[in-house]
């Protein structure tokens, strides 16, 4: 009877013994099951950070910027990037301490987002207000050319409105009597002069004064003849002429006659006369001695 109350007692002690090491095993298989999905929970949460980092990084490579000094300071945050994505590998930092350096960077990084987009704005604006300013100068260079070329037109109107304009130019050829009268003839042999009379008309702008009308008689032959009873006559640009006459003029209709002495005997044939004023012919007609 005692023998067996001994072994009852010895079973007891082992079953309790059993089930304290089965609780004792589960509680430690719960603890490493616990361990195991918090280290998979923190190597997932390890892996989002990377991929976190990995994006930011990229951000900063797609931001273009010309300003050196912003370029240098996304650099060394492009470094620092670096730096905590080999510490997500490195397993030796916090996680949560990475997130929070990461958040920041990535603040930083939406700055600089807003604040190159102001700057690209701003240029965008300055290279439209250059563009207008180059336009409204070519718009401004073009009205001073068109300015230009107006007052070149006008200073050639008024310098070719100061020539005088003539009319009724008549060449005859004359005869002196000898009574000294003068006689108009058609005769080659018996002219012993040509005169030429002419009007030159009203002209307010042309200067006023003394002003030297010059005339040009060409032989038959197409010669200039000089004149036969004075020293060579020439016009202010040293071309030769036949003869010249100095008028008073004042702007007002006048009629004035020019003579013309030749210095060997007129031919018979067409003699062609040109009356000057300021380098230019202002009148020309013909005189026919038979």
């Amino acid at each position: 009877m005692e023998q067996r109350s001994v072994y009852l007692l010895i079973i007891a002690t082992l079953a309790l013994g059993v089930g304290y090491l089965g609780y004792q095993v589960s509680e430690q298989g719960a603890t490493i099951e616990g361990q195991s999905e918090e280290i998979d929970s923190g190597n997932m949460e390890r892996e989002v950070l990377e991929l976190d980092l990995q994006r930011i990084r990229f951000s900063y490579d797609t931001l273009q910027i010309e300003n050196s000094l912003m370029m240098a300071e996304m650099a060394a945050q492009r470094s620092e990037i670096e730096g905590l994505i080999s510490k997500v590998r490195d397993r030796n930092y916090s996680v949560s301490k990475l997130k929070k350096e990461a958040g920041t960077l990535r603040k930083i990084m939406k700055g600089y987002v807003v604040t190159i987009d102001s700057l690209n704005q701003a240029n965008i604006a300055l290279q439209l207000e250059r563009d207008d300013m180059a336009n409204q100068v070519v718009q401004v260079e073009e009205r001073n050319a068109d300015l230009r070329r107006r007052q070149d037109n006008m200073e050639d109107i008024i310098e070719a409105g100061q020539i005088l304009q003539a009319m009724d130019l008549t060449p005859m050829a004359i005869r002196v009597a000898t009574t000294g009268s003068q006689r108009e003839t058609t005769r080659a042999k018996r002219a012993e002069m040509i005169k030429t009379c002419f009007t030159l008309l009203e002209n307010r702008i042309a200067e006023k004064g003394q002003r030297t009308l010059f005339l040009e008689v060409i032989h038959p032959d197409g010669r200039l003849l000089p004149p036969g009873d004075r020293s060579p006559v020439a016009m202010p640009s040293g071309v030769p002429a036949s003869a010249a006459r100095v008028l008073d003029y004042n702007g007002d209709r006048v009629e004035a006659c020019i003579f013309f002495n030749a210095s060997e005997p007129f031919e018979a044939g067409v003699y062609t006369v040109h009356l000057v004023d300021d380098g230019e012919r202002i009148a020309t007609t013909d005189l026919i001695l038979r």
